[in-house]
């Protein structure tokens, strides 16, 4: 299941995450972040328990969008132990995504 992340939450429900955490930095005007959505979505049920899937409006959370770099969307990050281990931009295959959660898991 995704969790949508917020300035208010982020620091609890990603850094503070005692298990792995992909976050897709979206808005909901991207067309390439609408074609990544159900791959995301994939993701969140099939690593359900071993990671944390959400979201970041980047529209909403401006602020998290510029802390960590992101200038183009989406972009997905995985963070371990409250530190970024893997980025990625734009439109990417499952098995990318796959690959940078095996990274941190």
């Amino acid at each position: 299941m995704e969790t949508r992340f917020t300035s208010e939450n982020f620091e609890t429900e990603v850094l503070k995450s005692n298990i792995p955490v992909l976050v897709d930095f979206y808005a909901d005007w991207c067309g390439p972040c609408k074609l990544m959505a159900p791959v995301v979505e994939q993701l969140a049920s099939e690593y359900d328990g071993r990671i944390k899937v959400g979201k970041v409006n980047i529209d909403e959370s401006a602020d998290l969008a510029m802390k960590y770099g992101v200038m183009s969307i989406p972009t997905l990050i995985v963070f371990s132990k409250g530190q970024v281990i893997r980025k990625e931009v734009g439109v990417q295959t499952k098995a990318t995504i796959v690959k940078a959660i095996n990274q941190a898991i």
